[in-house]
């Protein structure tokens, strides 16, 4: 009788450690990542190239065994770019799907809509691929981004530009409390270089071309040398065209890194001469041991898809996702995944990612590109 209830009680411990494992998106074959990303549908070119980059590294890593014999399996829906999506369907990934983790947004609006969430339901949030402040300031026990922060970006850009003698600035940036945090970075970075911000561009979502073209007008009128962005690549898009189409002198034409190459792409030949920040090596060059490793894996996986800054950022992305999640052990919890990354580097081919105890840095990385006649990147 004893031997049945010993028995018993071992089988109902089993049963109990395999729901647990199921609510935590881990099993003993698989590991379920949730992802809300913006695709829009499929027209969100910078997304589905982060995509690719992601499901390339996830690819080969499950093909060799995955992580500890589990597959890495990436749950992921579209945000469409907007807050509200974001937040429910990190919901739905968290208390429906049952994620283990939330992993790789972009924007910083769905970003930080994403880490609400997860901090309500204390869960980590690795890998947000989004320049906004939001992310790291104040100080997020729960979120681990990957790549530099935006302000590292303008820092870059501005203090090139004062280099060639330009003073006055115009920035464009969503009109919303991230685009705010940003506004504040810029003011701060241009007093501290001797610039003068010249003139705040604040945007909504339904943008028109009629506040588009009034500001092109401003920038010709308050003699801005040069405009940035902190993000939104159609608006930002938009906004180039409408300060050529005026014809005469343009200021130089600084953006980040977002969306870069499918930004020239669009543009053509009016992207000749734009300078990008970029937080990840260039995706065409053999420099660095990681993108040797990206090119060709991407070339297997995706044969026929270009190179691009957002398939290589997804690609690192993804590689620090899997390097996070051995450090976490065998025994795969939430609670280890977060011991795992404790005041800690990820080493990716040479490449420090940098988790204090404080300060979740990531990457400090930052580069300068400018696009030359041929549409090609020149760092």
């Amino acid at each position: 009788m004893r031997l049945r209830h010993h028995i018993f009680v071992t089988c109902l411990a089993i049963f109990a450690t395999s729901i647990t494992w199921a609510q935590n998106g881990v099993s003993p074959n698989s590991i379920l990542i949730g992802q809300s990303i913006t695709l829009q549908g499929g027209k969100n070119d910078y997304g589905l190239a982060v995509k690719a980059g992601i499901e390339t590294y996830l690819s080969d890593v499950n093909s060799k065994g995955g992580v500890y014999g589990r597959q890495v399996v990436l749950k992921t829906l579209d945000d469409d770019n907007n807050v509200d999506k974001a937040e429910a369907n990190a919901r739905e990934l968290i208390n429906k799907e049952k994620a283990f983790i939330l992993f790789g947004s972009i924007e910083g609006g769905p970003s930080t809509a994403v880490m609400k969430v997860t901090n309500e339901l204390n869960v980590p949030f690795f890998g947000p691929m989004a320049g906004s402040p939001t992310l790291r300031r104040p100080h997020q026990a729960l979120v681990f981004p990957v790549r530099a922060e935006h302000r590292e970006e303008f820092r870059a850009m501005l203090k090139q530009a004062k280099g060639l003698g330009i003073s006055k600035v115009a920035f464009i940036r969503s009109d919303s409390e991230t685009g705010e945090q940003h506004l504040a970075n810029v003011k701060v970075l241009c007093e501290g270089l001797g610039m003068q911000l010249v003139l705040d561009m604040p945007f909504k979502s339904q943008v028109t071309d009629a506040q588009l073209e009034a500001y092109a007008q401003q920038i010709e009128h308050k003699g801005a040398q040069m405009v940035l962005n902190h993000g939104s690549v159609g608006v930002y898009e938009k906004l180039i065209r409408k300060m050529h189409a005026r014809g005469g002198v343009h200021p130089a034409i600084y953006a980040v890194n977002s969306g870069s190459a499918q930004m020239a792409k669009h543009l053509g030949p009016l992207a000749q001469g734009i300078i990008f920040s970029q937080v990840v090596p260039s995706p065409w060059e053999k420099k660095t041991a990681i993108t040797r490793e990206y090119q060709d894996a991407f070339t297997r996986a995706k044969s026929g898809q270009d190179f691009s800054y957002g398939s290589l950022e997804g690609y690192i992305t993804a590689k620090a996702l899997v390097l996070a999640l051995r450090q976490a052990g065998p025994k795969l919890t939430r609670e280890s995944f977060l011991k795992g990354l404790h005041n800690t580097n990820l080493d990716i081919n040479d490449i420090k990612i940098a988790y204090k105890t404080n300060d979740h840095i990531g990457l400090s990385f930052v580069d300068l590109s400018i696009v030359n006649r041929e549409g090609r990147f020149i760092h």
